[in-house]
């Protein structure tokens, strides 16, 4: 089978950050690993040069960087001000951010537009931005040139959950009401129009697509782990009292503060202790709420944990804990399954389609008060009978290691690659995947 050629644009891209610029760089970096059957060449931002080239990439070859520092730099300080001054969440960030990336796809075009309507590519594919909110300006230009452009994994837009608009309110998540207004930019319709195939990274943006753009729409989650940074599992007998961790920032959405409120009759009576990995602005309130309801020494709050550190410190535990309530994604819970912890999660947005009935435990909804009293249910009858963890812990791992590695991702996106290149019919993996 013909070695395919892809053109990869990751504006945001960065292998020592985290969130959306690690997942592009991870991305990107599975990618470039396929030397049997892909050459895939990325483009990326100046500002990520330094990086790419301390991981062994060599510029102009492996990669290329587009300055669009003219654009980039003043809208980041805009988007910081506006946000410091409104209070507004990172709806505003999302709202701004299609003006940056239409300038870095102009730079790209730029660069690149004669090799591509020369057809030294196959295909063309956008990583980042992952917001289906942000869309391309050089689609059209790739379809007319006959180079099929790929789009995606795009991700977002999980709508807030009835009973929930203290938190929404708490973030600044304001424009979440207007959201919708993203449908009148300039190249909406085009870019879903030209692109031969969207990898779509949630069932909630998969509802979100236009129908009529569906057929070109294959399921593929955003998130995936990297087996070299979570290479431990956990084992042994289980301890007591029972371990559970929560991962991530401490936001109201993300929901630490439940977590707290629905185990602290346990951590009184000395049958779990709940380590919060993690920082930000409800750090005061976790704390104050630990005093609150006398959980002392049975709560760590430690703050913030490198990431090439986190299989260490989440090895420490048995159970993931996460009931965030309006979560995309949910790398997290996939980094905590691959080390054989068990996931407690809110069956809502992305960690609900990463965790199955045999892999972990997916809370219902409701209110807050109801998702607090069912998290408790859950994690008392995990503390009062342990004993099937392990096995769930293997089969969380298992599933991980199969299907959510960024290797297992880079094999999917090729075949999507061959998909617009000719080559086989329409993937289908399922969606969610299956076990």
């Amino acid at each position: 089978m013909k070695k395919l050629r892809a053109l990869v644009l990751a504006e945001s891209c960065h292998p020592e950050w985290f969130s959306v610029p690690l997942v592009g760089w991870s991305h990107c970096e599975a990618l470039h690993r396929l030397t049997e059957s892909l050459d895939a060449h990325v483009v990326t931002q100046v500002r990520n040069t330094d990086a790419f080239v301390r991981h062994g990439w060599r510029p102009g070859v492996d990669f290329t960087a587009v300055d669009t520092e003219m654009i980039a730099r003043p809208m980041w300080r805009f988007d910081e001000a506006v946000r410091k001054t409104s209070g507004l969440g990172w709806t505003a960030n999302t709202a701004l951010a299609p003006i940056s990336y239409a300038y870095f796809e102009y730079k790209v075009w730029k660069e690149f537009g004669a090799a591509i309507k020369g057809r030294q590519w196959d295909v063309v594919h956008r990583v980042t931005s992952l917001s289906p909110t942000t869309p391309s300006v050089i689609a059209g230009a790739c379809r007319r040139a006959g180079v099929p452009f790929v789009w995606g994994p795009i991700n977002g837009g999980v709508p807030w959950p009835k009973g929930f608009h203290h938190q929404l309110r708490a973030e600044g998540e304001y424009l979440s009401y207007v959201r919708g207004a993203y449908k009148l930019l300039p190249f909406y319709r085009g870019s879903r129009r030209d692109a031969a195939a969207i990898v779509i990274g949630s069932r909630d943006t998969w509802s979100q697509m236009p129908a009529e753009y569906r057929d070109r729409c294959v399921y593929v989650p955003e998130n995936a782990v990297d087996p070299a940074r979570f290479s431990r599992s956990v084992q042994g007998p289980i301890r007591t009292p029972l371990r559970i961790a929560f991962v991530g920032r401490l936001v109201p959405y993300k929901g630490a503060d439940m977590l707290l409120e629905a185990a602290a009759p346990l951590v009184r009576a000395g049958k779990v202790v709940i380590d919060i990995i993690g920082d930000g602005e409800q750090m005061g309130q976790l704390r104050q709420i630990v005093a609150a309801q006398s959980m002392g020494p049975g709560v760590k709050l430690d703050g913030w944990v490198e990431h090439v550190h986190m299989q260490e410190r989440l090895a420490e535990s048995d159970v993931l804990g996460f009931p965030s309530i309006r979560e995309f994604g949910g790398g997290v819970v996939l980094e905590a399954m691959a080390l054989g912890l068990v996931p407690v999660v809110a069956d809502y947005g992305g960690p609900a389609e990463l965790v199955t009935e045999r892999t972990g435990y997916r809370v219902q909804m409701g209110t807050r008060a109801d998702l607090v009293g069912r998290f408790r249910e859950v994690l008392g009858s995990l503390a009062q009978d342990p004993s099937g963890l392990r096995a769930m812990g293997q089969r969380a791992r298992d599933r991980v290691f199969k299907l959510f590695t960024w290797d297992a991702k880079a094999k999917q996106i090729l075949e999507v690659y061959r998909w617009v290149a000719g080559q086989r019919a329409k993937p289908d993996f399922g969606m969610p995947f299956p076990d």
